[in-house]
């Protein structure tokens, strides 16, 4: 019976994120077929920003990313880009832009929470209404700092902008699958949430905070998903971010398996870390301050990756089966099939809907071929997780 009560117990646990992302899913739809807007516009006159750009060895992509923030700019607006602990001429290409530039030279304090902390403090002489963080690669659209300094105000809350991203050339069904993981778990799972009136997490870049709210932050740490646990600190204080579909802020994989890879060991295991570190006491705190946005925002920080996911179902699956066939208990192997069965149709409605023109329902199938070979970075997790920040590879190092 200790087994039975082992096994059930597991399969709700993996049943609670497959509800979840299936109600986003459905959410999001609705949101469009409906065109229910899910910002709050706002057309008093666009407050004082200060834009923080952390940058380490950023030298080849810099210019473009300022070119974009600069036209933007008003008079009143402050561009502080911090070079950090960089050994390279990132700093020299700041000044050139025109940028205010900040150099940060620490090996033992390592990581992006620590060049933000920086750059909080010289805002501090002279703060402005609102903060907004950008990465040092990224394309922003031309509406994006009017439209989050505006809904930050108007909301009182933090805003988070649409991130995109995508490869420069698509070629193999890995690009396809991954530009499709992250389309849904950065684009659909907000709107869906959102229309419900739900918050959002933090995704590093194309973020607005009012200046009271993240100078009350502890941004000084090298946390592996340093946005993910700020979104947190900041439900704790009743500032839930909300997601804005008006406006988006674009990057790029990296082509290099390399820097895939890279990339994709610092995020996923950041993410996991916080699953089991993190979460449950997200949770308790939610609950025990009542404090339902958070509780909610808890609630999708427990969803992992898709690839983990469907590799977790599909083995529980397997494992609730045996059981079965040797016990008679069925419930576990029952609510299995319901959780595999919800995670596909979510995948279907989500392909329907948002990404036709990324991956072909062929290739869509196709996806358990691509999970086998992110075996190694899950068992990677347990035997010896990456806890060190980390820069990702770029194409143009």
């Amino acid at each position: 019976m200790m087994i039975y009560f082992i096994l059930l117990t597991v399969s709700i646990l993996l049943l609670i994120p497959v509800l979840i992302l299936f109600i986003q899913i459905v959410f999001a739809v609705i949101s469009i077929k409906n065109k229910q807007p899910l910002t709050k516009l706002n057309s008093a006159p666009k407050p004082r920003v200060g834009i923080i750009v952390p940058a380490h060895n950023e030298a080849s992509g810099l210019a473009h990313t300022l070119s974009f923030i600069f036209p933007q700019l008003s008079e009143q607006d402050q561009l502080v880009v911090v070079a950090d602990n960089c050994s390279d001429n990132t700093a020299e290409v700041s000044r050139a832009a025109g940028a205010i530039t900040l150099e940060r030279f620490d090996q033992v304090l390592r990581g992006k929470g620590y060049a933000l902390d920086f750059g909080m403090k010289y805002l501090r002489a002279n703060p402005p209404d609102v903060v907004m963080i950008i990465d040092a690669d990224c394309e922003i659209a031309g509406n994006l700092i009017d439209v989050l300094s505006k809904q930050c105000m108007a909301y009182q809350r933090p805003v988070q902008a649409n991130y995109v991203m995508s490869f420069p050339t698509v070629n193999s069904l890995k690009q396809q699958i991954t530009e499709f993981a992250w389309l849904v778990k950065n684009t659909v799972r907000p709107m869906g949430y959102g229309n419900l009136g739900l918050p959002c997490q933090l995704m590093g870049t194309g973020m607005a905070f009012k200046w009271e709210d993240l100078s009350q932050c502890n941004l000084a740490s090298g946390h592996l998903v340093e946005d993910m646990k700020l979104g947190m600190d900041l439900a704790a204080m009743n500032r839930c971010p909300v997601f804005t579909y008006d406006t988006q802020v674009k990057s790029y994989f990296p082509t290099s398996e390399e820097g895939l890879a890279s990339q994709r060991a610092r995020w996923e295991h950041g993410h996991l870390g916080v699953i089991v570190g993190e979460v449950p006491k997200y949770l308790v705190q939610a609950i025990i301050s009542r404090n339902m946005l958070m509780f909610a925002q808890a609630l999708d920080l427990m969803v992992p990756p898709l690839a983990l996911l469907l590799m977790l179902i599909l083995s529980f699956s397997l494992i609730s089966l045996l059981f079965l066939l040797m016990s008679a208990y069925a419930k576990p192997f029952v609510i299995s099939l319901l959780a595999l069965a919800l995670l596909g149709l979510g995948i279907l409605i989500a392909w329907m809907f948002f990404a036709r023109e990324i991956v072909s329902l062929r290739n869509l199938l196709l996806a358990p071929v691509v999970l086998l070979k992110k075996i190694p970075l899950y068992i990677k997790f347990v035997v010896s997780r990456q806890v060190d920040w980390v820069r990702s590879k770029r194409d143009q190092d």
